[in-house]
């Protein structure tokens, strides 16, 4: 009897449980571009342009390899406008009675997928380090998940930077050596970048005709598509940039949006490479003295223990995550995250990069984008929905916890001891935004102050019911108590004032 093995657009990975579970010679692979995936949030079209043109790169393999595949396309004209709707036709193609697929990173599709009149069996994804049943075992009476210490349990089961039950150098963290500012340099390597290929531009001319309104720019695109180029683009960083990776991991430049950062999670997130294999190639070049340790430890932190921590409180948490809102924000996305004139220069980078390249880098999306939301006291699922549209590595799995937990402390402080909110000092120390800006860091009130600045003791003041007894935050009420009286008033005036504005519709 035919089964239907689904294979969906971000587990292109040959030893995927799906596929090791199916026969090739009677089971029948079904990967399908429906228009439901590309629109159920205005995803930018680079990434609807990534997805589709590796899919169609990976099926090609599942061929060579055996498989026979159903592969539907876009502009079929039978192609049906769902995953759910492609199965059913398939099926009854076929004749199947079943459904095999590795469970999806995405509590929206899962339930579409239950609901189908067949059976749907769904196999563990095991491409993960930390499987889900295992973080679940690790979580299970903890007070607190904190990911420091998820990382460093991770580290001592996977052997990775230990030496003997040590951890290399001894530090189980190399953070405060890789919080420095950058400088410009004509000579900093950059990330290799792909020409498309005749089929890659082939999917850009169907994206372009099809999703014509989806925000971001679709070309140059430079992406790869398959695990080739995946693979070249490790090595590429690898050799040039994972040096200086941890020096200059938090630190942001007006004119420079890579730094030395991998751009690898696209491939990561997709299938193309796997979290392990690139953990241990990390550390193979700090073993052989081409990287220092603060850049390999800070690189293979965001992976062995991040990514894997926030998969983890994503299938802890369940689909109601997605709708928590501990602090009761309500306010609308603002106009500027869509593209809108802004004076506040940090904001117009971060968001004129993220159109142009689908992309930016964490410090840029927590603490720019993520922070002024917070600070503004914008919806945290407006915030979540712009980040799963807007990057190309942004999946409900890793986007969802990451913005509702870390960015927008939505989530009753599961993630976090504290709110990642600060003023525009820091953007000004980790960053040249400042000093191109209309408005004035070192100005503490008016309309020529930092918005930051004001907004940073306006979101005190509001929640300090909340957060006024948290140890790491009792120095900064402190601090706000010692100023004058005038002064936090007009400090909370003018940010009224702002938010006014802000929440208007009017330039900021």
């Amino acid at each position: 009897m035919t089964r239907l093995i689904l294979v969906l657009g971000d587990q292109l990975t040959e030893t995927l449980s799906a596929l090791r579970a199916a026969d090739p010679a009677q089971d029948l692979v079904v990967m399908a571009e429906v228009a439901e995936e590309g629109t159920y949030v205005p995803h930018h079209p680079q990434k609807i342009a990534l997805i589709l043109s590796a899919m169609r790169k990976f099926a090609r393999r599942l061929e060579a390899l055996g498989f026979d595949v159903a592969y539907s396309r876009l502009d079929d004209a039978d192609t049906g406008p769902s995953i759910g709707a492609e199965l059913l036709r398939r099926a009854g193609e076929n004749g199947a009675r079943e459904i095999l697929v590795t469970q999806p990173g995405d509590w929206r599709l899962i339930a579409s997928l239950e609901a189908l009149p067949l059976p749907v069996r769904f196999l563990p994804d095991d491409r993960f380090i930390c499987p889900a049943d295992a973080f679940a075992r690790w979580a299970e009476g903890r007070k607190q998940l904190r990911m420091e210490w998820f990382y460093r349990d991770m580290r001592r089961k996977t052997g990775l930077l230990m030496e003997g039950d040590q951890p290399a150098g001894g530090r189980w963290n190399f953070d405060t050596e890789n919080r420095k500012p950058a400088a410009p340099d004509l000579l900093r390597p950059r990330p290799l970048r792909f020409e498309p290929d005749g089929e890659v531009r082939a999917v850009l001319d169907l994206v372009e005709a099809r999703f014509p309104r989806h925000f971001g720019r679709l070309r140059p695109f430079q992406w790869p598509t398959d695990r080739k180029e995946a693979l070249q683009a490790l090595e590429h960083f690898l050799r040039e940039s994972l040096p200086r990776f941890g020096d200059e991991q938090d630190a942001m430049l007006a004119d420079d949006p890579f730094l030395s950062h991998a751009l690898l999670s696209s491939s990561l997130n997709l299938g193309l490479l796997g979290p392990m294999e690139v953990c241990q190639r990390a550390e193979a070049e700090w073993r052989a003295g081409r990287a220092p340790l603060n850049a390999v430890e800070g690189f293979i932190r965001q992976i062995l223990g991040w990514r894997e921590y926030v998969r983890g409180i994503w299938a802890l948490s369940g689909p109601d995550y997605m709708a928590s809102n501990g602090l009761a924000h309500r306010a609308p996305l603002p106009a500027l995250y869509w593209g809108a004139p802004t004076r506040l220069a940090c904001l117009a980078a971060a968001v004129g990069q993220t159109r142009d390249l689908a992309y930016a880098h964490h410090i840029q999306r927590l603490m720019v984008t993520g922070n002024f939301a917070l600070l503004a006291g914008v919806d945290p699922a407006e915030v979540h929905e712009w980040y799963l549209s807007v990057y190309i590595d942004a999946l409900e799995w890793v986007e969802a916890p990451n913005t509702i937990g870390m960015s927008q402390f939505a989530d009753d402080g599961l993630m976090g001891s504290k709110p990642y909110v600060s003023s525009g000092a820091y953007i000004d120390r980790m960053s040249d935004y400042c000093r191109g800006c209309a408005y004035s860091v070192k100005t503490r009130t008016g309309p020529d102050a930092c918005p930051f600045n004001l907004l940073y003791w306006h979101f005190l003041a509001r929640h300090r019911e909340r957060f006024e007894r948290n140890p790491r935050m009792v120095q900064m009420y402190r601090t706000w108590d010692r100023m004058e009286p005038g002064h936090r008033d007009t400090v909370l005036a003018d940010a009224e004032r702002f938010l006014a504005r802000l929440h208007a519709g009017e330039p900021v």
